[in-house]
């Protein structure tokens, strides 16, 4: 199993959490703040500088009112797609 942070899938992911946030209408330094954590930690996890854990990733997307379960959902669909060429 490859663990690269540089895979097309982490990216996706990274992608995708960019997105979320975006979509939640918050900036970088809005989740940071709810998070307490620094808009560089926010910044790295977006371009995929930064691993999460599946912890970390459950606290941030409740601060940008997402379930776990559905922010998957919508990783499974864009890595579906993105396997089937488009």
């Amino acid at each position: 199993m490859k663990k690269s942070i540089h895979s097309p899938e982490y990216e996706c992911f990274a992608r995708l959490l960019r997105k979320t946030r975006e979509e939640a209408g918050l900036t970088q330094v809005e989740l940071a703040a709810a998070l307490g954590q620094s808009q560089s930690f926010v910044c790295k996890a977006e371009i995929g500088e930064r691993r999460l854990d599946i912890i970390q990733l459950r606290t941030l997307l409740a601060a940008l009112k997402v379930t776990l379960p559905e922010f998957v959902r919508k990783l499974e669909k864009e890595l579906t797609r993105g396997t089937k060429g488009g």
